[in-house]
């Protein structure tokens, strides 16, 4: 079984008495392993998981989704553990990245992630906990997603057009099909789930949790497509938030079965 916590997110409920901000992070227990999907932008996620009575110092394993600064500055303030934990991303996370000449990369150097954590960092494939898996580099394969750079990244000794190569995300093989935890879907959230069936062999998508990029500047192809890609998975659970506008969840709504996010959202499969 996994059990999901999110930690960190744009909205929080109007009830329940946590913080917010614009980023990610999702703290996850499987049988004995505990994990973080991202940190946030800052020590929100520790403020929240410190209210919640989720101890952090017994993380193993960090996933970092993708080098954003919103998933990656609360990495200042990650708790010591007893254990170093282990870090997984794609090598690529400690890129500079920019847009429209403003910083939004890791803000932290490899060296220094170093003296918290193990790093292992890879493009391929890697179970990172029982039925879990980092995906790695996704291959990207439909014709509306990720078409538009997402500002520049500093590559063999210049700036060039960042398409976020470095965006990964979770698969879980859940005994109703694959439960999919993303972090923004540069990648695309519809190559995403596609590449994950191909990972992990499970073809039935159960349920779809994370920021699904869908901003409110998104391609209406880009759009239109993602619900016809979900309106043929066949009952598809879908948490779409983060970086996912409200107009786009509006668009899902009208013919998709999408649940509220917020922070202390708590879920089992």
């Amino acid at each position: 079984m996994l059990k999901l916590t999110v930690l960190t997110d744009n909205h929080t409920y109007v009830d329940r008495y946590y913080l917010g901000e614009p980023a990610a992070c999702y703290y996850i227990e499987v049988g004995t392993s505990r994990l973080l999907l991202d940190t946030g932008y800052s020590d929100v996620y520790v403020r929240n998981a410190a209210a919640l009575s989720i101890d952090l110092s017994k993380i193993d394993t960090l996933v970092v989704s993708h080098g954003h600064n919103d998933h990656t500055g609360g990495l200042k303030y990650f708790p010591a553990c007893a254990k170093m934990p282990k870090l997984i991303g794609h090598p690529n996370i400690f890129e500079q990245k920019r847009f429209e000449e403003k910083s939004i990369g890791n803000p932290f150097a490899r060296q220094d992630i170093e003296q918290k954590f193990s790093l292992a960092l890879t493009k391929e494939p890697v179970e990172v906990a029982d039925k879990l898996f980092f995906l790695g580099q996704i291959e990207r394969i439909n014709d509306f997603e990720n078409k538009v750079p997402i500002g520049e990244r500093f590559a063999d000794g210049k700036w060039q057009p960042d398409f976020v190569l470095d965006d990964s995300a979770l698969a879980y093989k859940a005994e109703d099909g694959l439960v999919i935890i993303t972090g923004c879907s540069h990648a695309g959230i519809c190559n995403i789930c596609e590449y994950a069936k191909q990972v992990t062999g499970v073809n039935k998508l159960h349920a779809v949790i994370g920021g699904f990029h869908l901003m409110k500047n998104v391609q209406p192809e880009q759009l239109s497509g993602t619900v016809t890609y979900f309106k043929n998975q066949q009952g598809v659970e879908l948490y779409p938030c983060h970086c996912t506008c409200f107009m786009a969840r509006a668009e899902m709504y009208k013919e998709l079965p999408i649940h509220e996010v917020g922070v202390s959202l708590a879920l089992k499969w």
